[in-house]
Formats: C-alpha cells, sequence, structure tokens
C-alpha cells in the first residue's frame, strides 16, 4: 500500500466507490482489501488517492463501566455522571483501517452524509486518524448527489469541519442517552420491586423522542375510547334527474329527534316530485405538491403506497447510493437556483407513459415549479438524477425499490406542472318544502394529474340542470345511524404531529416510531398505530404523575435548544447541562409516586404476559 495525498472517508462503501469512479480516469482504480474492508486506491490530477467507506457511527455514548449495573448504581446518580465515548463493537475493523490509512495520508476528505449526523461522524473519523497521525489534515466534501460532477466538485472544493454542527449531535446524544437510562432503570426497578413479573432479562424502556411519540398514539386511542356514540337520524331520496337515479341527503344531515325525523319523512315520502332551487358549478384549482422533504417522502409513501416510513427512507438511501436519486435526508422544499429543470426533465423523454406529457412541459417558455418554505440550506429537495428501465431498478432493489423510485420521479414531474381544474358540482332539491341537496365532482383538466396518479379524486359528476326544474321522486328513506369516534393515527398523521412538535429530526422520526413498534408499545394495524396495554399504561401513568416527560411540547423545546449550538448561540456543556437539570427535576417527581405507577405497570404487565411464559418486550441484560 503506498502513501497517499487524499485518503476519501465516506459513510458508506457505495459511496467511496462512486469517489473512485468519479475521479479515476477510465475507472482505472485498483481496489485493495484492508481488513476485509475494499479500499480503492486511484490518481486524481496527479494526486495519489485512496476512499473507503464506514459504516455509520464509529463511536457511542455510554457510562463508565462501574455505573452499568443497575441494581448497585441509584438511577439518580447517573444525571451527574459524564459519559464517555466508547467504540462501537462492529466499528473495530473500521478503526484499524481508519489508522493504518490515516499514516500513510497527508490529508483526510471527510466524505461523511452532509447532515448534522454525517457531522459527527466525521468528527469520530477525525478523533481517531489523530491517534494515529497527529499532523493529518482534515477537509470536508460536501455533496447531494453522487453524481460524477457533484462528486468531482465537492473533491475539488472542500469545506472545513464544521464543530458546532457536530456539538449538536453529541449533545443530543449525551442528553438522550443520560435521560433514557435513568427513567428506563428507575421504571424498570420500580416494577421489579413491586411484583417479579417481568421476565429474565426484560426492562421497560423510555426515551425522551420515544415516550411523546407514545404518548401521540395513546392520546388518539383514549379520544376513541372517551368518544360518546350518539344515535342520529338522517333522510335520504332517490330522484331521478334525466333518466339517471341518484341519491339526495337532506341538507340538515343529524336529526336528533325520532319523531321530528319521522314527521318530514311521512312529509317528503308523499311527494312525487319536487323542485332544483340551486344548481352551482365551479371551478376550482388543485394545487401540485411542493417539492419532496424527507418527513413528506415518508407520509406520502404510507399513505399512496403502502410502504412503512422506515422502509421507504432505507430503499431511498439504497437509490441514493446508486445514484438514482437525490440526497434523501433533507428538510428542503425549494429547488436551488442552479438546478437545471430542463435537463432533468428531458432525461425522461424515452420513457414511453411519460413522453408526451414531458414533451408537452418542455414546450413552455418558462418552467415553473412550485415552491415550499422550507431550506435547510444543505441539501436540494429529493429529485430523481437517471433515466433507468423498470426492470432494472426491480432487479436491484425489487417491486418497492421501483415504486419509490417511480414515485420520486413523478413528484418531481408534478411540481413543475400546471394544478388540475376540477368542477365542483352542488345541487340543491327542494321536496315538501324540504331541502335536499346533491354533491358531484368532475376533472375538467387533469394538469399534473396526468403524471400523479395517486391523487386524483374519484369522478362524481352530476347532470347539468337550472333553477326551477322538477325532478321525480322515486323513494325516500328514513336511516338511523351513530356518530362516529376519530380514527386511531395513521403513520402519516403520526409524523405530521412529529414534525409540527420537533420530535426528533428528519433523518430519526421514522426510528423512533420503529422503536417503539420494537418494545411492543403500539403495533401497525392496516397503517393505524394502535397501542398495546403495556403502551397505554406507560403513557397514562406518565402523564398522571410527570406529564412534561410525555407531552410532545418539551421534547420541541429540548431541540430548540440544541439548535442554538449548530448556531453558534450556546456552549454544548451549558444546553447539556440545562436540559439535565430540567429532567431531574421530573425524576424526581417520578420517584416521589413511583407506588401508584409501579402498581399501574404491574397491572399491565399481568395482561401482557397472561397465559404466555415468554416475554415481548425488549432483552437487555440487567446487572
Amino acid at each position: 500500500m503506498e502513501r497517499y495525498d487524499v485518503t476519501i472517508i465516506a459513510e458508506k462503501h457505495s459511496v467511496a466507490r462512486a469517489f473512485a469512479q468519479a475521479l479515476s480516469s477510465s475507472s482505472s482504480y485498483k481496489v485493495l482489501s484492508l481488513n476485509n474492508i475494499p479500499v480503492y486506491e486511484f490518481k486524481y490530477k496527479n494526486l495519489r488517492c485512496a476512499s473507503v467507506g464506514v459504516s455509520g457511527h464509529l463511536m457511542n455514548f455510554d457510562f463508565p463501566r462501574e455505573y452499568n449495573n443497575w441494581r448497585a448504581v441509584d438511577p439518580r446518580k447517573l444525571f451527574f455522571i459524564q459519559p464517555i465515548q466508547v467504540i462501537r463493537k462492529e466499528s473495530k475493523k473500521f478503526i484499524k483501517v481508519i489508522g493504518e490509512l490515516s499514516k500513510k495520508s497527508k490529508t483526510i476528505l471527510l466524505a461523511l452524509d452532509s447532515d448534522v449526523e454525517g457531522e459527527s461522524i466525521a468528527f469520530e473519523v477525525m478523533k481517531v486518524a489523530k491517534k494515529y497521525n497527529p499532523l493529518i489534515e482534515f477537509r470536508r466534501a460536501c455533496f447531494s448527489t453522487v453524481t460524477g460532477e457533484e462528486l468531482r466538485k465537492a473533491f475539488e472544493e472542500p469545506k472545513m469541519p464544521n464543530e458546532k454542527l457536530a456539538n449538536k449531535a453529541f449533545a443530543r446524544m449525551i442528553a438522550d442517552l443520560t435521560i433514557g437510562a435513568a427513567f428506563t432503570r428507575a421504571l424498570t426497578l420500580m416494577v421489579e420491586n413491586e411484583e417479579k413479573i417481568l421476565p429474565k432479562g426484560k426492562f421497560l424502556s423510555y426515551g425522551p423522542c420515544q415516550t411523546p411519540v407514545l404518548f401521540l398514539v395513546v392520546k388518539r386511542a383514549i379520544e376513541r375510547e372517551r368518544f360518546k356514540r350518539e344515535k342520529y337520524y338522517t333522510l335520504e331520496v332517490q330522484i331521478s334527474i334525466n333518466e339517471r337515479i341518484l341519491k339526495a341527503r337532506i341538507k340538515d344531515e343529524k336529526i336528533k329527534s325520532r319523531e321530528r325525523a319521522k314527521e318530514l319523512y311521512l312529509s317528503v315520502s308523499k311527494a312525487k316530485t319536487g323542485k332544483i332551487v340551486k344548481a352551482e358549478y365551479k371551478d376550482a384549482f388543485q394545487l401540485p405538491p411542493e417539492p419532496l422533504n424527507t418527513v413528506e417522502l415518508e407520509r406520502r409513501v404510507s399513505r399512496f403506497l403502502n410502504i412503512r416510513p422506515k422502509e421507504a427512507l432505507d430503499v431511498a438511501e439504497d437509490l441514493y447510493r446508486e445514484g438514482l436519486i437525490s440526497y434523501p435526508r433533507t428538510e428542503t422544499t425549494i429547488y436551488p437556483s442552479s438546478l437545471d429543470l430542463r435537463k432533468v426533465i428531458s432525461m425522461f423523454l424515452s420513457r414511453k407513459d411519460l413522453s408526451l406529457y414531458i414533451k408537452t412541459v418542455l414546450e413552455k417558455n418558462k418552467i415553473k415549479p412550485t415552491r415550499g418554505k422550507e431550506d435547510d440550506k444543505a441539501h436540494p429537495p429529493i429529485y430523481p438524477l437517471k433515466n433507468v428501465e423498470k426492470e432494472a431498478v426491480k432487479k436491484k432493489f425489487g417491486e418497492k425499490g421501483w415504486k419509490l423510485y417511480d414515485f420520486i420521479v413523478r413528484h418531481f414531474l408534478a411540481t413543475i406542472s400546471e394544478p388540475a381544474i376540477l368542477e365542483l358540482q352542488r345541487i340543491e332539491i327542494s321536496i315538501a318544502n324540504i331541502s335536499f341537496m346533491l354533491e358531484g365532482k368532475r376533472i375538467v383538466d387533469d394538469g399534473y394529474l396526468r403524471v400523479y396518479y395517486y391523487e386524483r379524486p374519484a369522478e362524481r359528476p352530476l347532470p347539468y340542470v337550472l333553477e326551477g326544474d322538477s325532478v321525480e321522486v322515486i323513494k325516500a328513506n328514513l336511516l338511523e345511524k351513530e356518530t362516529k369516534p376519530p380514527p386511531y393515527l395513521s403513520e402519516s398523521e403520526l409524523l405530521r404531529l412529529m414534525k409540527k412538535y420537533g420530535i426528533g429530526t428528519d433523518a430519526t422520526m421514522q426510528d423512533h416510531i420503529q422503536t417503539n413498534i420494537e418494545r411492543r408499545y403500539f403495533k401497525v394495524i392496516k397503517k393505524r398505530c394502535i397501542p398495546t396495554p403495556l403502551g397505554k399504561a406507560l403513557a397514562t401513568s406518565l402523564y398522571e404523575v410527570v406529564p412534561e416527560v410525555v407531552i410532545p411540547e418539551v421534547r420541541g423545546k429540548m431541540e430548540r435548544e440544541l439548535t442554538k449550538i449548530a448556531e453558534g448561540i450556546s456552549n454544548p456543556e451549558d444546553v447539556v447541562v440545562s436540559i439535565k437539570e430540567e429532567f431531574l427535576e421530573y425524576f424526581d417527581k417520578l420517584m416521589e409516586k413511583k407506588n401508584i405507577i409501579s402498581r399501574k405497570l404491574v397491572s399491565a404487565l399481568k395482561e401482557v404476559y397472561k397465559g404466555n411464559g415468554r416475554g415481548n418486550y425488549q432483552t437487555r441484560g440487567i446487572r
């Protein structure tokens, strides 16, 4: 292995390979194996280079070993202990490779993902490299796609690593570890002290993001339970207009009195004809979507494609690393002025199902995309980079990979398209001096719906009539109904609420949902989030005693404080101390009522483990 002018450290193997392909001439790079990890050697403009990929974080934060005995250490003490960075077991092989390459390199180009997490991983790499070569220099490569053009630009125009951004991530990790560990240990031990019901190695987990997400799910479930169904009555008539049989509903749809409903029914059932008193046919615009960011990708893919948010982001990252789409972890909903929209659109002229539509778009003098309000100043919205045949995508990424890729293509095309025009139709009919309504809808101009069929509304066109026209009454029906409770939260709604309250980041929101599912605190059935008895007991018990640890507003406030670190307004140590002090107060409130909470949790656990000798919850050795 020779010496290098520049060694590129990427976050994934595929990105390291993409750098080698982009920077070497005619793919003339060599692949070496160092500690069973591929290292790419190549030359770029007389510079000797190497590139290698790691696999996410090299280090975690943990407490010193003497504080990891759950039974011997009071969980409250954790608020006063400074966590330390420890090497992840699965990262040891990467650290050895970074060390070897550092000894033989002048400069390391940190090509980790251009976000908060990527910046913190970059500083972990720097920490390792400095141990092996204290004189080594560091530069930061920033890119949103793995196209050759952008990777070459990232190489030639490097920036300096952003310590403030990394410190935000590290501060969050320290705060979350402290809070999560203290509350998790406390909840688990108070239950065990109440009754030995948890199977060996099982524990009850709390997380400062995880548990507010659970609370949102439980809150909706409780609203459903407390909902009082009420009977009401309504009238429906079958009428004939221009030889079409239609059903019209009474204008005041809910009639509480059965006697009043019967009285109206008798009047209408005697009538043979009615008169149209109002006929409205109004055009309305259905606007195309804004450019796609991470949360909206997850929400829409859950709604339209029935792909879970975590899986959607995992597949999107695979598509990104293969160079099919731009970086999928972004908060931005505004295309940069530097993006050549015509060039991206033109790539898809060869797609038979899109070519005619694309030709009409390209004929316009000016292409004006939709525009959102968010811009993270790091990455553009998600958009396609290549036109790839369906079978090729399916072969490499499966059916879901194709569906997601095709969705991103169509969403991009929708954002540069015209609105759809709908005709909203409303007819009011008087029968026995009682008003009945018909409502319909017709698509006048497909607009963006020609490529974005996911939002195509169901058409229910009504006949065209004039005020004063007569209609034939065929039959009247008196219907008894009940009011319906709100539905359980969908994953799409849950992501919207997490975004609203600031729970997690665009890159981690789906992980917090998944953690609750893995802990068996709630399930996702037919796209709806349904809490388990244990999840419900945990969220409600905590809310009754110390609501601050579950309500989403507290986590949102915490995220705002962490953001001040990245902005250079606050010192990371001060922010962490402030967060710890706040949650220590909540911890003390919890422990004051531990007997009440433990009894409620034991009762829920008995239901969970009833007739089941095996545990359903997260396992960890409690030492």
